[in-house]
């Protein structure tokens, strides 16, 4: 299963379209003053810009037989099912969190809080596979 958010992959990549887009206009209509490296740094930056936003949208939490792959905005990881212990979403946080069995907490950006009903759907799907397929145990104190 995979899980990725809507809202920001839809407004993500119109934003950086239309970045992209505005940056190659203005190279071309700038005034003659502005020379061509001007003109290619106004496209590299947007596409720059683009890149950044690619990268947030980009998100998903992905689970297979063995374990979860997060895809987060730098960095993907992969956890077995043992691995995982627990899986919070506390009110108002923009994403929610796996407890690991060595005691770490990673943020899951696949799942967006601030599509609501969506978020619910996804995590009660998750938490269900977790019941399934989780093996982890609580850190000890």
């Amino acid at each position: 299963m995979v899980w990725r958010p809507h809202t920001t992959r839809v407004i993500g990549y119109a934003l950086a379209g239309t970045i992209v887009l505005g940056m190659i206009v203005l190279a071309v209509v700038m005034p003659e003053g502005w020379g061509i490296a001007d003109r290619i740094g106004l496209v590299v930056f947007g596409g720059v810009v683009s890149w950044v936003i690619h990268m947030l949208a980009r998100c998903r939490v992905v689970a297979d037989k063995r374990g979860l792959t997060l895809v987060n905005a730098f960095r993907t990881t992969r956890y077995e099912w043992a691995e995982v212990v627990r899986i919070n979403f506390a009110r108002g946080e923009p994403w929610p969190t796996l407890d690991l069995a060595s005691g770490d907490a990673i943020g899951a950006m696949g799942i967006n809080g601030a599509e609501h009903a969506r978020a619910a759907a996804q995590l009660a799907e998750l938490r269900a596979l977790l019941a399934v397929r989780g093996e982890g145990t609580e850190p000890s104190a």
